[in-house]
Formats: C-alpha cells, sequence, structure tokens
C-alpha cells in the first residue's frame, strides 16, 4: 500500500476561486438525484447510463479529438453546463487530459465513472500493465477521490471498468494493488466479470466491473451484481439462471436493410483470401487466431475491437447466400452491436427498433465522425445495456442507503 500511495500525484492549489466554482456547479435540477463524474469517457455510454437514471454529469475527461467530436454532439443538449468555456477557449469541465488536472478544479460529486484504458491490461495489447505509463491512469482517479475525501465531500459510489483480462494481469498484482488503493480510501468494493451478450446484444464481450463504496456513508457489506436480462426485462441476479432464462439475441438484430449502401461493406477478393490464407496458417501452427464468419441467425458475434476498422476480422457477416464475399458490419451495426440506439437507415427486421435497447425511450446516438473513426470508437466503448443495468442496481442497492 506504500507504493501504491507514492504514485498518488501530490499538488498544490490555489483553492478559494475554484471552490466558489463547485459550489455552483454542484447544484442539480430537481429531476436530478444525484451527480457524477465521467473519466476517461469516450464517447459517453456511462454518461449515456448515468443519466437514464437521473444524473447530472459535472465533470468529464476524454484526450482523443474524435471521441471529444462524438460526445459533445451527443450530449451537449442534456449537459450544456460541461461544454462551457473560459476566456482562453478552454472547457474547464470537459478534460482533454487528466493527467494535467487539479483535482480541486473538479466539482464534487457523488459518483466517478472510469473506464480507464484497457490496453495496459488487454490480451490484445502488451500486457505491461502498472509497467505502461497508462497504467498509472487508475492512480489519476485515486487521486481525485482522495482529494475529495480531503476536502471533506468523499464520493459515494466509485463505478469503474476495465477489460477481463485485469484479474489475472502480473499473476493477480494489478487487481490487488487497485483492490488495496481503494480500501486505503475508505471503500468497500465488490467486483465481476459480465458478459454484454446476456443484456440483450448479441455480443460475446466479457469485462471487469468493480463497484465501490465509502464505508461510512453506505453501511452494506456486498454489491450484487445483475448477470442479464430475462425476456420480460427483469435483471438476473443469479448465473445459474443465464443459460435457461436469458432474453434471446441474434445477430440480425442489429442489421439495417440490405442496400447498395450496405453492399459497400462487402469485402474485396483480395482481402477475402488473405483472411482465408491466415487461418489456415495459424491452423497448420496451431494457433486460434483468423477471421470469424457469423449469420444473420448468429446467437451472437465475436467481441468488436478498437482495430474493427482495419479488416473486420472478428466480425464478418456471411453473404454467400447472395453469391458475395462475407462484409463488414457498417458503422451503425457497430455502434448497434454496443447497445446505442442509431437510427442509421433503419433496421432490416423492423421489430428491432422496438426492443428495450434501440425504442425511443433510448436517446438517438448520433455519428458525426468519419467510418474509421466511428469503428474505433464503438470498438472501444463500454456495451450501454450492461453500464445501465448496472447502474440501476447502484441506485438501489447503494445511493438509496445514504
Amino acid at each position: 500500500m506504500v507504493k501504491a500511495d507514492q504514485n498518488l500525484k501530490e499538488q498544490i492549489f490555489n483553492t478559494e476561486e475554484v471552490v466558489q466554482t463547485n459550489k455552483v456547479n454542484t447544484k442539480s435540477s430537481e429531476r436530478d438525484t444525484f451527480t457524477f463524474i465521467d473519466l476517461f469517457a469516450g464517447i459517453g455510454g456511462f454518461h449515456l447510463a448515468m443519466h437514464s437514471i437521473g444524473g447530472k454529469c459535472v465533470f468529464a475527461s476524454e484526450w482523443d479529438n474524435y471521441a471529444r467530436i462524438s460526445y459533445e454532439a451527443n450530449y451537449k443538449s442534456i449537459a450544456p453546463s460541461l461544454f462551457e468555456q473560459d476566456k482562453e477557449g478552454n472547457y474547464p469541465y470537459f478534460s482533454g487530459d487528466i493527467t494535467k488536472v487539479n483535482p480541486i478544479v473538479i466539482p464534487n460529486f457523488d459518483i466517478c465513472c472510469g473506464g480507464f484504458p484497457c490496453q495496459p491490461f488487454s490480451v490484445a495489447g502488451l500486457r505491461k500493465g502498472f509497467e505502461d505509463t497508462r497504467g498509472t491512469l487508475f492512480f489519476n482517479i485515486a487521486n481525485i477521490v482522495r482529494e475529495k475525501i480531503n476536502k471533506g465531500f468523499p464520493p459515494k459510489v466509485l463505478f469503474l471498468e476495465n477489460v477481463r483480462g485485469l484479474k489475472t494481469h502480473d499473476k493477480g498484482n494489478t487487481l490487488k494493488v487497485i483492490l488495496a488503493t481503494l480500501e486505503e480510501l475508505g471503500y468497500n468494493y465488490s467486483y465481476e466479470v459480465l458478459n454484454a451478450k446476456y443484456f440483450g446484444v448479441p455480443q460475446n464481450r466479457e469485462r471487469l466491473f468493480i463497484i465501490a463504496w465509502h464505508k461510512e456513508l453506505i453501511n452494506i457489506e456486498y454489491f450484487s451484481f445483475p448477470y442479464g436480462i430475462d425476456p420480460e426485462g427483469k435483471t438476473i441476479y443469479e448465473k445459474k439462471r443465464l443459460k435457461q432464462n436469458v432474453i434471446l439475441t441474434k445477430v440480425s438484430d442489429i442489421f439495417e436493410p440490405q442496400s447498395e449502401e450496405r453492399d459497400k461493406f462487402t469485402i474485396s477478393d483480395k482481402m477475402w483470401i488473405g483472411h482465408q490464407r491466415r487461418k489456415e496458417k495459424n491452423r497448420l501452427n496451431g494457433k486460434g487466431f483468423g477471421f470469424s464468419k457469423f449469420t444473420a441467425n448468429s446467437v451472437y458475434t465475436n467481441t468488436i475491437s478498437a482495430r474493427y476498422w482495419k479488416d473486420g476480422s472478428e466480425i464478418l457477416i456471411d453473404q454467400s447466400d447472395r453469391g458475395l464475399n462475407p462484409r463488414r458490419l457498417t458503422p451503425v451495426e457497430a455502434g448497434r452491436l454496443q447497445g446505442y440506439r442509431i437510427i442509421g437507415n433503419g433496421w432490416e427486421n423492423p421489430k428491432s427498433a422496438y426492443n428495450q435497447n434501440y425504442d425511443d425511450s433510448n436517446p438517438e446516438f448520433k455519428i458525426v465522425v468519419p467510418k474509421k473513426e466511428a469503428y474505433h470508437q464503438f470498438g472501444n466503448s463500454v456495451a450501454v445495456p450492461v453500464i445501465k443495468r448496472i447502474s440501476q442496481e447502484i441506485k438501489k442497492q447503494l445511493l438509496s442507503l445514504c
């Protein structure tokens, strides 16, 4: 724990003016039941979920310029104060680099949401973890929390997300440091790996979630994670119920209608031959890597990744019935795979537009960036239905006690 504490950056602040600003910006309207911050925000999956249960976002951070464009385009109407600029044209409450933000300038908040960067802990990356400079970004989260505690405004709940590999990274030591840091800050916690395919989206996507709550504010021993959703939309709290009582999905749930526009996502003969050659080479070398092909009736796809824009190899849609090579998902379909309600060119199956993830009770998400960036953003995003269901449980199990 000494090592973890030493990594927390010490900062000296001119506090008087900032504290007054915080007091102004933490006021919520009557419809807002709590405040939250959205760190490493991406395109706002956490924002969507928290807003859906009455939360008001008082601060967000995201360094990627294209993601910032998407974030502002989709949330400025519901959180206009986030995007106010100072006299120098800076965004005080929409930070570009969280490592350069003094925690004292961040308004007080109830919940800290953070899907801290996953590459240092991902099996698809270099598996450096804390040796990678980005691995220390968790300690920016911890430093913000510690500063708020020291000022007498401890956050009630921390809602953190990372890749499944965090559990085993460095023989489990990485997770141990994170959990020990939470304990030192005065938080109890529960953590669990959840799969998006049990929450109404046709994607096999496992992620680790950590829910932590301040011991002095919330007197509870553990947090009961939702493991999925049943056909009636009710939460499943027992893993054993997932096999026989989970909401049904199929890949065509996300499809736009067949059209000349969609046909443009059919991969070329050269790319298709290359995919097949690489897969056969890997098979002969005893490796399992290669393209994956799915049909409209497949129950779910593989995990979509940030590299999907390159060749679409992890999720190719079979078109052999039309005598065509497989195709990539369209950007609209990639977004729907993560649970975003994107209208696009409509739906191949009109009924899909009325399910719980895509009906008009969900705000429309607008794609405002080039195709490459859209794929990259959706590959990096959280699966919104999972975040929403956890958020509902946070409000019910934790916030209701304080």
